[in-house]
Formats: structure tokens, sequence, C-alpha cells
């Protein structure tokens, strides 16, 4: 099993013998209370998956370092310490480490960690107040700050929840779960604790609109619509409490007319409606700001409609590990026990798919993905309302017809649809991904279905959607040089280099301005080395070129 946010090795040479760094596996297990606990396996070497044969583990000796690590790690609970014997015969020593849920986990000097993706990073300045947040915001779904016990909720809306529950697909909720009376589904989601009384959680799902207006910070949202030099020309909101969460999402989408716009993008004979926002877009960004806004803020949600774009904003930042720029990739969690009531009731996708989902319906639809504004106050997406590229789109619905795409797959050839020939590290930036290299899971079966060409190599591979895919799809394509194959732009080069013996590379670039100068001078170099072109002496600046 390889290493991940929750799951990290550590050679045996760490823990035990005269090279032993008890500091660093301290600091190991602050990183992982600090986030969300994990297992600690000593006595693994990173990528691998048994220990060496000969390998034992003395228990006297796991015991005292379990003992030492708790004296090095501050709000920090180790637990299950157990030693285990592989396959091979070789020995291990495994341990639980328990999130720091209402304290912050440090180290016995003061300094503060954290796990962020696959890295222990230190925690300081404004971090450090965000980590501080992250673990008040922890609690105010399970507090119970006025006692409501299970006979004063809305029967109603207890009866909404239970029926959504057991009517949620197996993959959501287990068939265990469903069995359960209905005071057992409600503690078992934390609505309820075991004496009875309802939690702010459980407020908030199941209470009347007198009890959801008496929590400190509930859930409310105003929908705000600008014209076209962002004057404000309406407004709606929803304070008076009368919704639980799901019922309070599909009232603002009935009510938000300016979300059902659509584009009419030709289609053959026909015209077909592209909606400014897809639905699904809507739904689960709306669920992302209920989920994970900071419910210790008194600030309500906020959708704000401009003629170009639609804003939503949410009190609090992105949880810390999560980025804008790894938001794609990063799984945390804010509001546990809220967020498993919105997966159980279909409010939002699984754990870590919302974005993906994102991703994937914007660029299903040849559409801008989202820009994420993150401030320590507040957390703003946008995305765009502009009109999709029809030619991306016929050929994305076309390709889609006859190819089972994978979701990396499907928002892959989408950004490359919409941007024509596009650069590595360009498209490594639009998927967030750290190195070129993990493009190529990304790329999956593309390039071998022959569906996008790669054109270099290494940083400076290009990537476009082949021109057979677009005769394929009957689509009528402007022929343009950018897509032009390497020995097409070859051959290209030499006719111009025979009309015009003797030219730079600035001079073939200014003749041939619709090709990037990288991709001149890349061709040019390679028809250089393989004989086709022979350069003149001089340095490379001034250097010309001509046909032998």
């Amino acid at each position: 099993m390889s290493e991940n946010h929750v799951f990290e090795k550590k050679s045996y040479r760490k823990a035990f013998g005269p090279s032993a760094d008890l500091s660093d596996l301290a600091k190991t297990c602050v990183c992982l209370a600090n986030a969300r606990g994990g297992t600690l396996q000593i006595g693994m070497e990173d990528k691998q998956e048994l220990p060496p044969p000969e390998q034992r583990i003395d228990p006297a000796a796991a015991n005292l370092l379990v003992r030492s690590l708790g004296g090095r790690a501050i709000n920090v609970g180790l637990a299950d310490p157990l030693v285990i014997t592989s396959v091979n015969g070789g020995q291990y020593l495994q341990l639980w480490v328990h999130p720091s849920l209402n304290t912050i986990a440090t180290t016995s000097d003061g300094r503060v960690y954290m796990r962020l993706g696959e890295e222990c990073r230190p925690v300081v300045g404004d971090d450090l107040l965000r980590l501080a947040g992250e673990k008040s915001g922890f609690q105010w779904e399970l507090h119970t700050p006025h006692s409501v016990p299970q006979t004063e909720l809305n029967p109603a809306e207890i009866r909404f929840f239970v029926e959504k529950i057991r009517a949620a697909p197996t993959n959501k909720v287990s068939p265990f779960v469903k069995g359960k009376s209905t005071a057992e589904i409600l503690t078992h989601y934390k609505l309820l604790r075991e004496d009875g009384l309802a939690t702010n959680l459980g407020i908030l799902w199941l209470g009347t609109p007198y009890q959801r207006a008496r929590l400190r910070y509930g859930l409310l949202v105003q929908y705000l619509v600008y014209d076209e030099q962002e004057r404000r020309i309406r407004k709606e909101t929803w304070m008076d409490f009368r919704f639980n969460p799901l019922q309070l999402l599909d009232e603002v989408l009935a009510q938000g007319v300016e979300l059902h716009y659509y584009h009419e993008v030709p289609e053959g004979l026909y015209r077909r409606q592209v909606r400014r926002y897809p639905e699904a877009v809507l739904r689960e960004l709306l669920a992302n700001a209920f989920a994970h806004r900071l419910y210790t803020v008194a600030t309500d949600v906020a959708i704000r409609v401009y003629p170009d774009r639609l804003e939503i904003e949410s009190p609090g930042h992105l949880p810390l590990g999560v980025t804008p720029t790894t938001i794609l990739h990063e799984r945390v969690r804010r509001n546990q026990a809220l967020m498993d009531t919105f997966q159980a009731t279909g409010l939002m996708e699984g754990e870590g798919s919302g974005y993906d989902l994102i991703y994937e319906k914007l660029s299903r639809d040849a559409k801008p993905l989202p820009d994420i504004d993150d401030s320590y106050s507040n957390l703003r997406v946008t995305i765009y309302a502009k009109a999709p590229n029809p030619t991306a789109v016929a050929l994305l619905d076309t390709l889609a017809r006859f190819y089972d795409f994978r979701q990396k797959e499907i928002i892959t050839l989408g950004i490359i649809a919409q941007h024509g020939p596009i650069g590595a590290p360009a498209l490594t930036q639009a998927l967030q991904l750290r190195q070129e290299e993990r493009l190529r899971s990304w790329l999956g079966r593309l390039v071998e279905w022959e569906i996008v060409l790669a054109r270099g190599v290494k940083k400076s591979t290009e990537y476009l959607v082949n021109p057979k895919a677009y005769a394929a799809a009957n689509l009528d394509v402007k022929p343009s040089l950018k897509t032009m194959e390497p020995h097409r732009l070859r051959a290209l080069i030499e006719e111009d280099l025979r009309a015009y013996p003797d030219s730079s590379i600035a001079q073939i670039h200014r003749r041939l301005e619709e090709l990037p100068l990288l991709e001149i001078r890349r061709e040019v170099y390679g028809m250089v080395e393989e004989g086709r072109v022979i350069p003149s002496l001089g340095g490379t600046r001034s250097r010309r070129y001509s046909l032998p």
C-alpha cells in the first residue's frame, strides 16, 4: 500500500537502534493528528510492501517507543500498537494515530505540523489561526446549546429525512443502516444524542422554524442579481428558517430564474440548448457552500448573478491543506457529520468527488473551468456564462456516443478541445497536477485511440485534437497551421525556405505567423539534425537557414 494523507511508513532505523530519530517520528504523529488521524507503520521502507524477512520487533522496545512518542507529541493519542508478522516472516510495528478534534497537536518543543496531501509541513502564521478555526469548527454540528428533545422536533421533517435515508442507493447508505429504527437512524447520523436531545445538526435538519432561528449560526442564503453596470436589480433572501438544507437548495434553484438561462448551439439543421450553468454544477457548488462553510461565522451564503458570470460566496476559507490550485485532488472534510447527511440524502456527491464532477460537466459542455478565490474570511467560486465553442461541443457529443470515456479523459479532452494545441505545462496547470509525468493517467487512452495527438518531447510536448476526429464527426473545421502534423509543417518550412533562402527563424515566423515561434524553432532544429536544412555560420541569434 502506497503512502497517502492517512497512511505513513517509517524505516526500522528511524525508530530503533543508534540512528533512531524519535523527534521526526513525533513530528509525523503530530502531522497525522492535526489532519484526520491515520496509520503509522514502523519497520517498512518506502515503496516496499513487505518488511525485510529477517526483521524482528522486540515488544519491550515497541512499548518503550510508544511511551517515548507520547512524551514528544502533545495532544496526540496513540492506540492499538501491534507487532505484525508479514507473509515473508518479517515483522513491523503498526500504530493508530487518533485525530485531534478539539485541540491542536504539537511537538514537545511547541512546533505545529500538519499532513497536507502526502507531505508533512509546518503550520505557522495565518495557517495556525486557520487550523485553530478548523478545530472549533468541527464542534458546531454536534453541540446542543438548547435542550430540544426528539418529541419537540418537527415530525414532518423527521419523516422526510428518514424516507430519504431508506430510499438512498446502497452505495450511499448500507442496508444495515436502512434497517435501523427511526431513532437509531437519527442517532447514527448524529442528529440526536444518545440521551434523545437534538444536536445543532439535528435542529438544522429536523427543527421547526423557531428552533432553527435560535441556532447561533444557521444556514441563510442571499440571491443577488446585477446588470451590466453591476447595479443590483433583484434580491431574494431565505432567512425565515422554513427549510431543511435539501429543501433550501431546491428552493434556491427553483427561484433563481437567471440560473436556468441557456445558449443555443447549432447542431445540423437544429439548435441545441446548452445551459449557461449546468444544473449538476450548480447543485454541487451550492451543496459545497452549505457543507464546507464555517458555522462559527455569522455570515450568509451569497449567490451573485452577473450577465457574464455567477459567484457563490460562503463564509470561511478552504480547509487547511486545500488550495485553489489543488482543489481537484485534495480530500479534506470540514463538517464531517454534516457531509455524511448531505451524501446520504443525495444532496451532494461522495467524498472528494464534488470538484471532479464540476470539472467533468464544464469540460463536457466546452465551458471555462471555475475560478476559486480563497481569503481568510470567505471563499468565492466563479463560473462563467460564456457561450461554448459549437465545434468543441459537437465533437465531444459525437465522440461520447462511440467511446466510453473515463471521467479524467473527458475532463482532459474538453480542455484540449477548447484550447486547441496546448503545451504540457499548461495542461498540467489546468489539471492541477504537480508533475508532467502524471498527465499519463489523465490522458488515459486518448492518445492510444488517436483522438489526441502529442507533438514534441517532455516539457515541449503539445497536445491537440486529431484533425481526423473532426472529419469523422462530419465537422467542417477550417484548416489551421496549428493543427498540422509535424511532417506537413516541415514540408511547409521547406517551401518557405525554397522561396526565401538564407532566412532566420524570426523571418520564417513572420511569414508563418499562425504557428508558435517555439514550434517553428523546434522543427527547424530537427530538420538541421536530419540534414534537410543547412545553417549558416555564426551565433545562434544571427544564424540563417537554407535548403541543401
